[in-house]
């Protein structure tokens, strides 16, 4: 039987933001083919990589969302969305991810969400 982590509710958080993005183009029905794809494939990664990190921890799973997450941020300038909804979607989306990628690998190497209690 596998252990629950406390840790393990980012990943869950990432699993949903990664399946909210891979419906995105569907939801906010994007018209820019690059935004459809890169929706698609950076939310099946996300979803992939949650589910390792909740079945079975490892640190490299943190990193891989962070990079996930910065690409997201980066990706509408990078491929050129338009001003829309797909680009407000990818780097919302993307502060999120790299936001929650930081906190757990802080939280891995300087403490427990038991020293972040207050006393």
């Amino acid at each position: 039987m596998l252990k629950w982590r406390r840790e393990a509710i980012f990943d869950t958080y990432n699993l949903a933001l990664g399946l909210f993005l891979f419906l995105s183009p569907w939801l906010f029905a994007f018209s820019y083919e690059p935004a459809r794809l890169e929706s698609w494939a950076s939310g099946f990664l996300l979803v992939a990589v949650a589910i390792a990190a909740i079945m079975v921890f490892s640190e490299w799973e943190e990193w891989i969302t962070l990079f996930l997450g910065l690409w997201l941020i980066a990706a509408p300038w990078l491929l050129g969305f338009p001003q829309a909804a797909s680009m407000k979607i990818s780097i919302g989306v993307g502060i999120v991810v790299a936001y929650l990628a930081l906190l757990e690998l802080w939280l891995i190497h300087y403490g427990s969400l038991d020293d972040v209690r207050p006393g």
